[in-house]
């Protein structure tokens, strides 16, 4: 590793920090909306299934290959072959794709925020389930607030970004990440003892393959990438931090495991209460902030733990965008070849910029669709469900027919002392990019 960059100093510290990366609004936002439209358990299953089959294998390339690259994804994936390379495209995906992510994920931390004081100040106590949707809408259609929030959560990540990603991220994370799972099983009691809350759980564990289309298979992998944190460079550029006796296969399946309960804790601290206040659990993007508002101010000392919850929820949030942000910044950085201050400027700049139509997508521009969504959509869709899942075809193939399956399994196994990469994975492995394209294009409607 070159003396001027950063290790991760403890290996706790490092599956905390990737678990923070990949535990945000991934999990407590994304992941019960996405249940809510596309038919409650099938998906849960699906994504399940998805995660231990196609997210860990691939956690451990990417982790892997960052390593043996000891930079950006751009910069990275030029050292192993070369500027010009078609295989560059392995580290162009990844950072496009936390780019368009970055674009409206900032966006959404400014919701959080705005919820925060919304909970501080108790000005929507006594609501009704109506009035908890409409303050929601309120927020969405003034686009001066919605800018402001978002300005100033830019400005938070640059504070932070400015400085080394492994030393005051890692150890907020130490404490952030258990508190969060704390704060979510107390959600959840509360959740699961609301009168009528059985009629969410058995509509959250009801398996109904009827309601199971491609797109259902498409959004799963798309929600299993945008939360564990594949192909948009996040895991690549953490894997760069690591040191050589680090290791890689417990220390992936530790994190994909953090991950994947906190998505499904997240479902049953939603659900139940969806039901149980008569809500409507496919109502899309709103249901977690009218949901848990709504539960907060239902409860005793609900003020206090509804603050703290969305707290906590704006330091998982946060801990994410840094990890989506790190490998822009750094290429940016690299690529320029500008200071670390410089990059985190430029990349923000221009994220915020473009970040501004979602902003506006939501309100002003809201009749603008591109494909029948909005900007706001139209960006989550592009980056989780297209070049997400383009940039992982991308790195299977490098990893399979440029690297090779055996000088993966080796670097991905140096440090491990127990589980490892096993030899009879490989005929597996070769199954994964055909896995992934039959996905995608079904997922897409190509066929």
């Amino acid at each position: 590793m070159e003396e001027s960059r950063g290790s991760w100093n403890s290996r706790f510290g490092y599956i905390m920090a990737a678990a923070g990366f990949s535990i945000g609004l991934g999990n407590v936002w994304r992941f019960p909306y996405l249940v809510g439209t596309n038919g409650g358990g099938a998906f849960v299953l699906i994504y399940l299934i998805i995660c231990v089959f196609i997210g860990i294998p691939l956690f451990y390339m990417e982790a892997a290959l960052g390593r043996k690259a000891l930079a950006s994804p751009i910069v990275g994936m030029r050292k192993l072959t070369r500027k010009g390379s078609l295989w560059t495209s392995v580290g162009w995906f990844g950072v496009l794709s936390a780019f368009f992510i970055l674009t409206y994920y900032i966006n959404i931390m400014g919701w959080i925020m705005a919820y925060m004081f919304k909970m501080l100040s108790g000005s929507m106590k006594g609501f009704t389930a109506k009035e908890f949707s409409g303050a929601f809408d309120s927020l969405m259609a003034n686009p001066t607030q919605l800018i402001i929030w978002t300005l100033i959560c830019t400005i938070v990540i640059g504070i932070i970004s400015a400085r080394n990603l492994n030393s005051g991220l890692e150890k907020a994370c130490k404490f952030m990440m258990p508190a969060l799972f704390v704060m979510l099983l107390i959600v959840v009691v509360r959740s699961v003892t609301l009168p009528g809350a059985f009629k969410g759980i058995k509509w959250y564990l009801n398996v109904d393959f009827s309601k199971v289309t491609g797109k259902t298979f498409l959004y799963a992998l798309g929600q299993c990438f945008f939360s564990v944190g594949i192909a948009s460079g996040g895991t690549f550029v953490y894997g760069s931090y690591l040191k050589k006796d680090s290791n890689i296969p417990e220390d992936a399946l530790m994190v994909v495991g953090f991950d994947t309960l906190a998505a499904l804790i997240a479902g049953f601290a939603t659900f139940p209460a969806v039901f149980a206040l008569g809500l409507q659990p496919d109502s899309g993007s709103n249901l977690l902030f009218v949901t848990m508002s709504n539960v907060f101010m239902n409860m005793p000392f609900g003020q206090f733990f509804g603050f703290i919850f969305f707290l906590l929820m704006f330091f998982a949030a946060l801990s994410s965008a840094l990890g989506y942000f790190e490998p822009i910044s750094t290429s940016f950085s690299e690529l320029l070849k500008i200071s670390r201050e410089k990059g985190v400027v430029y990349g923000l700049t221009v994220i915020f910029v473009v970040g501004l139509l979602t902003i506006f997508g939501l309100n002003t521009l809201k009749a603008f669709t591109i494909f029948g969504k909005n900007l706001f959509d139209c960006a989550d869709y592009l980056s989780g469900n297209i070049m997400m899942p383009i940039g992982a075809i991308a790195l299977i193939l490098y990893v399979l027919f440029v690297w090779k399956f055996d000088n993966f399994r080796e670097e991905a196994n140096v440090g491990a002392k127990g589980l490892k990469v096993p030899s009879f994975f490989k005929p597996i492995a070769y199954i994964l990019p055909i896995v992934l394209v039959v996905i995608f294009i079904t997922g897409l409607g190509i066929f």
